[in-house]
This record gives structure tokens, C-alpha cells and sequence, in this order.
């Protein structure tokens, strides 16, 4: 969907310049002439608006980046938006050693293709409804649309302006600075607070450091009452030393490499873990269940990955 324009409209320029009437060469001419001709960093630049973000992104070593082929689409906070952030907290962002740090939040407001709003929003009985539900961005993050009364906003942010064409992409002005998850899969876990077992079982299996890896990584990850609903005993025998290649068995069979999103797994295919066995999705009544434990909270993101709470242990073939 992101590229079927560009590519069409790619096509039939080519038709008209290669071949047709004269009539059809001025039309090509015109078509050539009315085209953006700034790529999104010089169409940034010549609205002063936007000041704070050229500033952003140049510390961000993100300019070339923008000014690349593309398309791009840029949800572009105005400096309004930047203003809401504490005068502390930009100074921190800005400053060198946390160039890494802006980055990310800055591509999580770059969506790869060109999403123009009439992808977005659409009219059914003459009521706006949403087409798009989520986007998926350069931080490797996804953001999501809302529409409540007729206003759209995405991540939180209220969506001002939008379609602002430029030469490799496309620009909708934001109100909100938008900011990623900045936990990994591990820390959020742990912040939860709800998955202590699960994570007492990771550091067991010496599994910390593969899920705080780049990945990214999409987890099912069992409750402390999942683990607590296991025979007696079963929790305490896997935390054994002599036990770990089990343990480390079975908290792999809850990985599957990638991001996966709930409206992948809801397509119901089955998916293969870092374990190596398969996990069997099946949607029922709307509840989505992976083998016998149904999934209670979808599309939890972090910096690596994507969680996905289901409320009972998933348990591979063990070698006996």
C-alpha cells in the first residue's frame, strides 16, 4: 500500500515521456513541474515551525538519512510540541553522549513508504472510519491511529496538518513529541511486576543477556499465577542447576524471533521458537490461544521486541 502510488505514478510519467501526442508531452511537463521538488529536511528548513526538529535531527546525525530516496512519511512535532518537553530533558537529548538516545525517538516518528491520509482515514455512511490501525516505524517500533470523533491522532499525539508532499515522501504535522518504549523485553517484564517468576526462571536458565540482545524478539510470557497453576513442585525441579537445559528448553519455547503482532498471530499460523518446536495459534470466539493458553494482554512494545502475556506455561517435548 505504501509504494502503489509512487510506483504508478512512476509508470505513467514514464508512458507519457517516452511515447504520445504533444498534447500528452505538456501534460507530462506540467505533471514534472508541479511536483515537490524539496526533500522532507529542506521542506522542514524552509518552515521555521520546525526549527527544534532540523536542531534534533542534525544532532542526530538523521539529515542524510531524510534527504535519501525513500519515501518517507514524518509525523513532524512543531516546536510547540518540543516546548512541552522539560527544558532539562531536551538539553539531555541533545547532548552528544545521548545521540543514540534521540535517534530512536526520533525514527520512531518516521514511517517507512509514503502514508498519505486517505490511507489512514476513509468515509463509510458518511462517517469517517479508520483504515489504518498501526504503522510501523524506523525505530522498529509501531505506532498506532486513533480516531475519536472525527479527530485522528497517532500515538497520543492529535495529528494538526496533514500531506505535506515533499520529493521522497510525505510530512503530517503532530502536536506531541511521541516517545518509544525505552524498556527491552527483560526490564519490562521485571517493571511489570507480575512476571517475578518468569524472570527468576531467565536468569536460572543464563537467558538475561540473549533478551536484552538487539533481537527483536516476540515473547509469550507466562504470569507468576501461570507458573503458580503448574503441578506442585514443577517450578522448583526446572530451577535446578542440573535442570537447566530444560528450563532453558522450555523459556525458549515462548520466543519466536521478530517482531510479531497481534494481528499476525490472529491470522492463526503457527510459529516456530527459538526452541525449534511450533506453537499452534487458533483464534476462538475472539480469543486469540497459543496451544491451550490464551493470551490475555497483546502488544506490549519494548526496545527489542514484542510481549504478549498468555496466562498458563507453555511446555515443549522434552527428551526424556
Amino acid at each position: 500500500m505504501f509504494t502503489t502510488t509512487l510506483l504508478t505514478t512512476t509508470l505513467l510519467s514514464s508512458f507519457l515521456l517516452l511515447g504520445g501526442s504533444d498534447d500528452s508531452c505538456s501534460s507530462s511537463k506540467a505533471a514534472l513541474a508541479s511536483r515537490p521538488q524539496n526533500d522532507i529536511v529542506q521542506t522542514a528548513l524552509a518552515d521555521k515551525s520546525f526549527s527544534t526538529l532540523v536542531t534534533a535531527l542534525k544532532a542526530a546525525g538523521l539529515v542524510e538519512t531524510l534527504q535519501g530516496d525513500g519515501p518517507f512519511t514524518v509525523f513532524a512535532p512543531t516546536n510547540a510540541a518540543f516546548a512541552k518537553l522539560p527544558k532539562a530533558e531536551m538539553k539531555r537529548l541533545l547532548d552528544p553522549k545521548n545521540k543514540g538516545l534521540l535517534a530512536s525517538i526520533l525514527t520512531y516518528h518516521v514511517a517507512p513508504g509514503s502514508v498519505l491520509a486517505k490511507d489512514v482515514v476513509g468515509m463509510k455512511n458518511s462517517e469517517p472510519v479508520l483504515l489504518l490501525n498501526s504503522a510501523a516505524t524506523a525505530n522498529g517500533q509501531r505506532i498506532n491511529f486513533t480516531l475519536t470523533g472525527g479527530a485522528l491522532k497517532i500515538g497520543g499525539s492529535a495529528i494538526v496538518k496533514t500531506d505535506i508532499e515533499c520529493s521522497n515522501g510525505v510530512i503530517h504535522v503532530i502536536d506531541t513529541v511521541m516517545v518509544p518504549s525505552m524498556l527491552d523485553v527483560i526490564d519490562t517484564a521485571v517493571g511489570a511486576g507480575s512476571f517475578k517468576t518468569l524472570a527468576a526462571a531467565l536468569d536460572a536458565a543464563k537467558l538475561i543477556e540473549t533478551l536484552r540482545g538487539s533481537g527483536p524478539f516476540t515473547v509469550f510470557a507466562p504470569t507468576d499465577a501461570a507458573f503458580a497453576a503448574l503441578p506442585a513442585g514443577t517450578v522448583q525441579n526446572l530451577l535446578k542447576p542440573e535442570n537447566r537445559d530444560s528450563l532453558a528448553a522450555v523459556l525458549t519455547y515462548h520466543v519466536i524471533p521478530g517482531r510479531v503482532y497481534s494481528e499476525t498471530v490472529a491470522e492463526g499460523h503457527d510459529l516456530t521458537t527459538l526452541q525449534g518446536q511450533v506453537l499452534n495459534i487458533r483464534v476462538h470466539e475472539k480469543a486469540v490461544f497459543v496451544n491451550k493458553a490464551r493470551i490475555v494482554t497483546l502488544d506490549i512494545d519494548t526496545t527489542n521486541g514484542v510481549i504478549h502475556v498468555i496466562d498458563s506455561v507453555l511446555l515443549p517435548q522434552l527428551p526424556l
